[in-house]
């Protein structure tokens, strides 16, 4: 498993994070294998939100953690992600320790090891968060904190108050879907992909030290669903084909590369309940894609270059 630096903490952790979102799907032995598997192969770096499966996905997650003692808390990095209600966003303090607490009590742990705030509040009160934050760093009960889907400025006002680093910004990324490269390339341009419709949130968190966690890697934009075979893409899947037998691969593996190719470091998050596809997305960590290989996927997923 390849290693990179967490944000500016110094940290390694794994390239490769294991998204919990689907893994409510497993039965418990089922599960119990699937955390097995992905520990077996390095990848040891978990994220939850409290809103997956409506709580369930944690509780279900815990209950293995609970029941194997082979599994150690120490071995694991579990992040959770909390802020997002029922038909609202909520970063008040109230809501934030209360939200923890619960996330705590269903993974059934006393400390998480990261915490995002999972979508920017409208009404976000920058002084709030940062009193949720320092008494969840002071109570032992979060020892890092960051950001899911916030733009620059939303991140720069809530650092006006917030003392921790936020090391992570959790962004949608994938092949077809990479507009925070497309409006960097395409600057200056009248092309779509030259609308900047993230505050260049790629620029900003390498200058930053952030770590972007890339959510749906393998997803076409609008939920158009997964372009892995898809009819859709036709070019994007000879290209990815076409690399997948040079390196004696799969075409997930393939996709799963390029993101990690990336010069800002990103982490990719896995979202499969299945093991075998965990295993071809982790194998990504073994390939290096060369910088032309790099641009004749970007190009075959239909964006231009000026």
């Amino acid at each position: 498993m390849k290693q990179i630096p967490l944000g500016g903490s110094g940290w390694m952790v794994p390239s490769v994070v294991v998204g919990c979102m689907r893994l409510g799907e497993l039965d418990r032995a089922a599960l119990g294998r699937f955390i097995h598997t992905a520990l077996d192969c390095g990848a040891n770096y978990f994220d939850h939100a409290d809103i997956y499966g409506g709580g369930s996905c944690e509780e279900h997650f815990g209950a293995v953690l609970q029941n194997d003692p082979s599994i150690r808390r120490e071995d694991l990095i579990l992040q959770s992600k909390c802020g997002i209600r029922q038909g609202f966003f909520d970063s008040s303090r109230e809501h934030l320790l209360k939200a923890a607490d619960g996330i705590l009590n269903r993974l059934g742990t006393d400390y998480l090891d990261v915490l995002l705030i999972h979508r920017p509040d409208a009404l976000v009160e920058p002084e709030e968060v940062a009193a949720a934050f320092d008494e969840l760093e002071r109570k032992g009960k979060v020892r890092h904190f960051g950001v899911s889907n916030h733009r620059p400025m939303q991140i720069e006002l809530l650092k006006k108050t917030v003392q921790q680093p936020l090391l992570i910004n959790q962004l949608q990324f994938s092949l077809p879907a990479s507009n925070m490269v497309a409006n960097g390339l395409e600057v200056n341009m009248e092309t779509p992909g030259a609308v900047d419709r993230d505050g260049s949130v790629l620029d900003y968190s390498r200058l930053r030290g952030m770590t972007i966690q890339a959510w749906s890697p393998f997803q076409m934009p609008n939920w158009g669903g997964c372009f892995l075979g898809d009819e859709r893409c036709p070019e994007l899947n000879r290209e990815l084909d076409s690399l997948a037998e040079q390196y004696h691969t799969t075409p997930t593996t393939i996709a799963a590369a390029w993101i990690l190719r990336h010069s800002a470091q990103m982490q990719l998050i896995t979202g499969t309940a299945r093991e075998s596809r965990l295993k071809e997305i982790i194998q990504a960590c073994e390939v290096r894609l060369t910088r032309e290989e790099w641009y004749r996927l970007y190009l075959a997923a239909g964006h231009p270059l000026p």
